[in-house]
């Protein structure tokens, strides 16, 4: 009997493009590390691979011929499945997440790290630091990732970070672990600012402190698609306009600031209650991908004030 020509492998692109069509076809929503599905497609096909992320991506053009182990198409053709029938972002079915191209560890304990303050860290804060950060503080700090990056920015400073859940902070230590940073990393249990403690001067106050709080208006947490439902609901809805834990947050953070400390906050979309909210408030609307609406920066001076 004569056997049959062996079966080529399958090339990158032939499985990537195919799977890319999977996921539009499902209806699926994304935005959990991946805006669309050719880009969520090709980093599960280069994760089930075990490529760089990273490099896979600087040099993607030059993958598109490079053959497929059937293994490793059969891991990928089952995450796929499991994506359209579990609608789970990817990021948990990966237990991975990239932000500014720094991979975190994630699972069902924390919201995806997606926040557009990690974009202003590089530089975009630099025209409202009056120094070098020494005291950092990330609240609502979640998979841990903006305070890490933070470290990552400003080596020289400590950095806290402060979250209400325990499951949450778990997290936030393995990554912390993961980068080599518990030396300058402190998690602490806190709802929102109750739990740190007061400066015992002004000039021992943060002199950054960053907050994504839960935000989405009660309207919109009913509209979510079903990806976003798989994660903790504790870390997304902020009560019937957006801004309960915001109220909370701008009532006490200037005591924690130092005299020119600064506080930036995501808000997402939720800019037009915002300022229903706080109309006398004077904040810097910062420029992030997301527009000019997404992220406000307010001085301490002004907290104080308000306060």
């Amino acid at each position: 009997m004569r056997r049959g020509k062996p079966q080529e492998p399958l090339r990158f692109d032939q499985v990537w493009r195919r799977a890319a069509g999977r996921l539009r076809e499902a209806g699926l929503s994304f935005g959990h590390g991946a805006s669309n599905a050719q880009d969520e497609a090709a980093w599960m096909l280069i994760h089930a691979l075990g490529w760089p992320l990273m490099d896979s991506f600087a040099a993607f053009d030059a993958l598109q011929e490079r053959a497929v182990p059937p293994d490793a198409v059969a891991r990928f053709n089952a995450l796929i499945d499991q994506r359209i029938a579990s609608r789970k972002p990817a990021a948990y079915l990966l237990g991975e997440a990239w932000l500014q191209g720094v991979r975190f560890i994630v699972d069902e304990r924390v919201i995806v790290p997606r926040s557009f303050i990690a974009e202003l860290l590089a530089t975009g804060l630099d025209p409202w630091l009056h120094r070098s950060p020494a005291r950092i503080a990330d609240i609502c700090t979640g998979s841990g990732c903006l305070a890490i990056l933070a470290a990552m920015r400003w080596p020289d400073a400590g950095v806290l970070g402060a979250d209400l859940a325990a499951d949450a902070l778990g997290v936030a230590g393995a990554n912390v672990a993961l980068h080599g940073v518990a030396d300058r990393v402190r998690l602490l249990q806190s709802d929102l600012l109750d739990a740190l403690p007061l400066p015992a001067t002004p000039d021992q106050g943060y002199d950054l402190m960053l907050c994504n709080p839960p935000y989405v208006n009660a309207q919109s947490m009913q509209a979510l698609p079903q990806e976003y439902r798989h994660e903790p609901e504790l870390a997304l809805a902020g009560g019937e306009d957006g801004m309960d834990l915001v109220r909370r947050l701008l009532r006490t953070a200037g005591v924690h600031l130092a005299p020119r400390g600064v506080l930036v906050v995501e808000i997402g979309n939720e800019r037009e209650h915002f300022e229903a909210a706080f109309p006398g408030l004077p904040v810097a609307w910062l420029s992030t991908s997301a527009g000019d609406d997404a992220v406000f920066l307010v001085e301490a001076a002004d907290l104080r004030s308000a306060a």
